[in-house]
């Protein structure tokens, strides 16, 4: 699958094709069942199908000062994206003179000559330019056919939303993140060498940031790691948060890798896909406290990972 960035320099294999619109943060089972409306539509048409979204996230442009909320980082959207069986993406930088155009160039610009688009699919309430003018009308007055796509939600009716989701995980309820997701959410990010206090407690640690991406509740998770380069994945206690013993004010991820072997791994890509929150964070008493707490996290991540 193909990612493009630059509306100008688009290939002729990407004109043409059926567009989904939007965010897609999370890319949650909301976002999928679109998708999957979207890869059938075109199937049905004979259409090349193609996702349109934006970076970064629009909120991170009218509020910057807003704690990190995405759910997904580029590289995973882009993932998922991709399992829903895209053909290519169009990802465009949305800066100020993105987000200063109006509806109408936004059409003319992006869907009808950048695009070529020969049908549009994207949520009932899509709005887009300036000041949030342009409507499914606004699309479909440019002679583009609209297919509008209705928010669906589980057994109970409750829809499936970016925003629940964010709760969820500020609660550090895993499990029902992922219920709303329909995957298992993770964090990625390149190893980088710490202050080697897990070492020095006999606990090392390979140490990622949390970066732009919403904060879950911090503590203790019983995590599964995936390092760059391998297919295994492997059961580790991880901390995702500050650590309050140790006065670190950086939100960090730091993935303690049962049985591993000591070996260099840093500049490699860790995946961590957090199973179960056991504990927030704590400051405690004396390096033996913590150190025995430790065990019983290790202890507790082997057993709840065991048929992982």
């Amino acid at each position: 699958m193909e990612i493009y960035q630059d509306i100008a320099g688009l290939p002729v294999a990407a004109k043409g094709a059926l567009i989904a619109i939007g965010n897609f943060d999370g890319v949650h089972r909301g976002h999928r069942a679109l998708l999957d409306e979207g890869r059938r539509l075109a199937n049905a048409k004979g259409l090349k199908f193609g996702v349109l979204t934006f970076e970064p996230h629009p909120r991170k442009l009218f509020r910057p000062d807003d704690p990190p909320f995405r759910i997904t980082p580029p590289s995973i959207k882009y993932r998922l994206i991709e399992k829903a069986k895209a053909d290519f993406i169009v990802s465009l930088p949305f800066d100020w003179d993105f987000a200063s155009q109006s509806a109408e160039d936004f059409v003319q610009n992006i869907l009808v000559w950048g695009l070529k688009a020969a049908h549009v699919i994207t949520g009932v309430d899509f709005r887009f330019g300036q000041l949030r003018k342009g409507s499914l009308q606004t699309i479909e007055q440019a002679g583009i056919p609209v297919t509008a796509f209705a928010a669906i939600g589980d057994q109970d009716g409750e829809k499936f939303s970016s925003t629940a989701i964010r709760g969820a995980l500020r609660l550090g309820d895993i499990e029902e993140a992922n219920a709303l997701l329909g995957w298992e959410w993770e964090i990625e990010g390149e190893i980088f060498r710490g202050d080697r206090r897990g070492h020095e407690l006999g606990y090392p640690t390979a140490n990622i940031l949390l970066g732009d991406i919403l904060h879950p509740a911090y503590g203790i998770y019983a995590t599964l790691v995936q390092i760059e380069g391998e297919e295994q994945w492997r059961p580790a206690a991880t901390n995702i948060g500050i650590r309050p013993m140790f006065e670190v004010k950086t939100g960090q991820v730091e993935a303690h890798i049962l049985d591993f072997e000591d070996r260099d791994i840093y500049g490699k890509t860790l995946r961590v896909l957090p199973v179960a929150r056991l504990r927030g964070e704590a400051k405690f008493a004396s390096l033996e406290a913590l150190i025995v707490q430790i065990e019983t996290d290790c202890a507790q991540t082997r057993s709840l990972l065991a048929d992982r």
